[in-house]
């Protein structure tokens, strides 16, 4: 039986690769699973890396060496199709990058593991139609 797949956002990957709070819960949701992502995935986490360096300098090595210790792991990237992201971003509110992971959800017939509130209600209000 093939593994199931799950969405992975920056926010999740974000906390298990810098070893936040909320680590063991987005490692949780990940077993046993096919991890697909959209290829922003990893601007996004370089972003993340940058802001935390930025916060507290003297962590810039520790920093570069969780990035790379993410960009290690068995994720999938995909392109996603820009103009149905604007689309659903323009119906969700939400940005075109938290769009872009949605998008990938509801094409792949996925869920998604997030830590990010606003894209976790738009998915699931995004089933909850499909589903009426």
């Amino acid at each position: 039986m093939p593994a199931e797949v799950k969405v992975l956002d920056a926010s999740a990957l974000g906390a298990v690769a810098f070893h936040e709070p909320a680590a063991s819960q987005v490692v949780g949701k990940l077993a046993d699973c096919e991890i697909v992502s959209p290829s922003l995935l990893w601007y996004e986490m370089a972003s993340i890396a940058l802001k935390k360096i930025k916060a507290s300098p003297s962590g810039k090595d520790q920093m570069a060496q969780a990035l790379s210790f993410a960009y290690q792991l068995d994720v999938k990237t995909v392109e996603v199709n820009p103009t149905e992201v604007v689309q659903l971003a323009f119906e969700t509110g939400l940005s075109t990058y938290d769009a872009s992971y949605l998008w990938l959800a509801n094409t792949l017939s996925a869920s998604i593991v997030t830590l990010d509130r606003r894209l976790h209600q738009a998915f699931l209000k995004h089933q909850a139609d499909q589903n009426s």
